[in-house]
């Protein structure tokens, strides 16, 4: 297929083709495999690692409802829970990204969970709103050090064929960890209240961490980088000059403001008639990660199949059905939208991940910070704007935020096919010193 075609750079095609060629993803190749020495201790790890990330960073979403009444606050000011964590680690992802450079990616998601859970075990005791979105955003922050570091390892320790499913894995921890907190926490609240609740994921967490420690090979193919300030502002700089660089970042925010929106909202109308739903069952509706694990992890095999645009467009048409049809005044319709927004959320968010830390050919932890930090730029905007418009106009006005925010995905991926097209017309021309 042309660039057009798969949804890959002309450039990085190009990088692919070579390293295939050059026999980088042959058994020679020295980095992890599929079956290979380490891999499987790897995936184990990053998935734990996953779960504990999102466990901990969504911790209190399901419970919003109970904060509001505990505390006396509206949606709109029990949302900043959520948005002050996401937002603290979209502030802090790329500070993370650039001492991983320097000491090392394990050493980085070691030091921040260890940070972030024991953050954890403070949230249950906080006194006030303002104090608990204080520890929310030292969590968040803490927690910035993994998901761009994770990336990054996996770039440098798997071998290329592997990586879009190696990522895909992590993302999948990801989606059981945010699943798992939030099933946990429903059931928890119900009977004890939501700071036990929290409390659990916190212990849930150091339970991870340590698993995690202990599985995590030691990298082998990490050189360490710079600290200096310009090095990295100029590594920062290239990136955002790359304009597939720059539509992946956008793409990764607008599927997350869609996600943060829908997950931020949905305890709030399922407590409302006509459901009038317990705190355990809206717990429990959070098993619907369980496809976004599934999405996720076949996200290689996706690609492989339709390409990357191609992916990225089943990926937003499926979160946009989800949208309308969660609209019905029917749980089961409501809980379908669901399925479909959260399968086509976790693929969408794992193929632009992916090529990510494929496009870039340097600074790979700086790039994907940048991913990083504009995705829960997204969730933050998304937990706000769309409790807003839950207050507003209720749960239509949630999902019209949404499919907003779907259409931008769209109307991105097909000018990135565009400029594919233009590119590869342009080659032939450029290749015989020709003006174009």
């Amino acid at each position: 297929m042309t660039p057009a075609d798969t949804g890959a750079s002309t450039v990085v095609d190009a990088a692919s083709a070579a390293s295939d060629s050059s026999g980088s993803s042959e058994p020679s190749d020295p980095r992890m495999a599929p079956g290979g020495p380490g891999y499987r201790r790897m995936s184990f790890a990053l998935f734990l690692a996953g779960v504990a990330t999102f466990a901990l960073l969504y911790s209190t979403q399901a419970l919003l409802p109970l904060i509001s009444g505990d505390l006396g606050v509206t949606a709109s000011d029990a949302s900043w829970t959520v948005a002050a964590a996401t937002g603290g680690l979209a502030l802090f992802v790329l500070p993370m990204s650039a001492l991983s450079e320097r000491f090392g990616r394990r050493t980085v998601m070691t030091a921040s969970l260890a940070v972030a859970v024991s953050v954890g075990l403070l949230v249950p005791f906080a006194p006030s709103l303002p104090a608990l979105v204080a520890l929310r955003a030292v969590q968040g922050a803490a927690l910035a050090g993994l998901p761009a570091s994770a990336t990054a390892y996996l770039a440098e320790e798997v071998r290329p064929r592997a990586l879009v499913t190696a990522i895909g894995l992590f993302v999948a921890g990801n989606s059981v960890g945010g699943m798992s907190g939030r099933v946990i926490t429903g059931w928890v609240a119900q009977e004890w209240g939501w700071r036990v609740a929290v409390g659990v994921i916190g212990l849930v967490a150091v339970a991870c961490a340590v698993a995690f420690r202990l599985l995590l090979p030691a990298p082998q193919h990490f050189t360490p980088g710079s600290l200096r300030p310009r090095v990295l502002v100029g590594t920062v700089r290239d990136h955002l000059a790359n304009p597939l660089l720059r539509r992946l970042y956008a793409i990764g925010a607008l599927f997350m403001t869609v996600f943060g929106g829908v997950y931020t909202v949905i305890g709030y109308r399922l407590t409302e008639a006509p459901f009038s739903l317990p705190q355990g069952l809206i717990g429990s509706i959070f098993l619907v990660y369980l496809v976004g694990t599934v999405s996720a992890s076949t996200a290689g095999r996706l690609v492989g199949r339709l390409g990357r645009r191609g992916a990225l467009y089943l990926g937003a048409g499926t979160t946009a059905a989800g949208l309308l049809l969660s609209l019905a005044p029917s749980l089961p319709m409501v809980l379908l939208g669901l399925v479909l927004i959260t399968a086509g959320f976790f693929a969408g968010h794992a193929v632009a991940s992916s090529a990510v830390g494929k496009t870039a050919q340097h600074g790979r932890a700086q790039a994907s910070a940048l991913y990083q930090s504009a995705y829960y730029v997204g969730s933050s905007a998304g937990s706000t704007v769309g409790a807003v418009a839950f207050h507003s106009g209720g749960w239509a006005g949630t999902v019209a935020v949404g499919v907003l925010a779907v259409l931008g995905v769209v109307v991105i991926t097909v000018s990135g096919s565009l400029a594919a097209r233009r590119q590869a017309a342009g080659a032939p021309v450029r290749a015989l010193g020709l003006p174009r």
